[in-house]
């Protein structure tokens, strides 16, 4: 996808600069959980738009904030660490058609409030891009805890995976090896950070394969991902910066559905 949004675009990535690149380290807990979310994420602002990547902790250094604001998005595309030439895509797709724009989406309001409203709101509304029957098994790839209840909610089981959890917040196992719910799952909901990890791949592989729906909840890589809608992405949560968890006011998040795109 690299290749061909360079040789498609140009001359934009060429000519479009990262007018800034910076680093952001968080720490999340959810009030009445006891769960710690640690998150790192390289975000790359090219005029009006933001791209962006969720990394593992050591991946990007901070000093890339010095190193790469203002090169062209191109440069930034070839080369360097992953999420970074990740979040630079990102910032070139979404600055060549911002979501707010795309025919295709569906705006959804999160409201203004806590952060737990604000995440109960958020991941409903993934949820809610799912078309379950009961006791469908859910394999989830990038687990919070407000995202398995709402996938519960909808009638789902939950199989949880995540590199770097070991329980959610009820006490269920969660695995790091997604072989083993991609293999059990009749559909499942990945993070944008699949796409930053190097996972991606192998998980839209298997579930065009097997004719699994696969829901994308992006943050990272919320335009890049689009580009998959019809061709193994069922559904797409877009979620460009500001997230949700980065303020109290109102924001929103597109939702995509590939029979309205393919």
């Amino acid at each position: 996808m690299f290749d061909r949004v360079l040789a498609e675009t140009a001359p934009a990535p060429a000519a479009h600069t990262a007018t800034s690149v910076f680093w952001l380290h968080h720490g999340t807990r959810l009030a009445g959980g006891d769960t710690t979310y640690l998150n790192h994420y390289v975000l790359v602002r090219s005029g009006g738009s933001f791209g962006a990547c969720a990394f593992e902790p050591g991946e990007v250094d901070p000093a890339v904030c010095a190193e790469a604001s203002g090169r062209p998005l191109a440069d930034l595309m070839r080369t360097g660490p992953l999420p970074l030439r990740l979040a630079a895509l990102d910032a070139c797709l979404a600055r060549s058609l911002p979501h707010r724009d795309d025919p295709r989406a569906e705006a959804v309001p999160l409201p203004a409030g806590t952060p737990e409203r604000r995440a109960l709101a958020r991941d409903a509304a993934v949820a809610g891009l799912l078309d379950l029957a009961p006791g469908a098994k859910v394999a989830l790839i990038g687990v919070v805890n407000p995202l398995v209840a709402a996938i519960r909610d909808r009638g789902g089981e939950c199989l949880p995976c995540d590199r770097n959890l070991r329980a959610t917040r009820w006490g269920d196992p969660v695995t790091p090896d997604m072989d083993e719910v991609l293999d059990a799952a009749d559909a499942v909901v990945a993070t944008g950070m699949t796409l930053g990890n190097g996972t991606f791949d192998e998980i839209l592989r298997r579930c065009r394969r097997r004719g699994t729906p696969l829901v994308v909840y992006a943050q990272s890589g919320a335009a890049a991902a689009r580009e998959f809608l019809g061709s193994g992405v069922t559904a797409l949560s877009a979620e460009p910066f500001p997230f949700s968890q980065f303020s109290a006011e109102p924001t929103v998040l597109y939702r995509y559905r590939a029979e309205q795109g393919a």
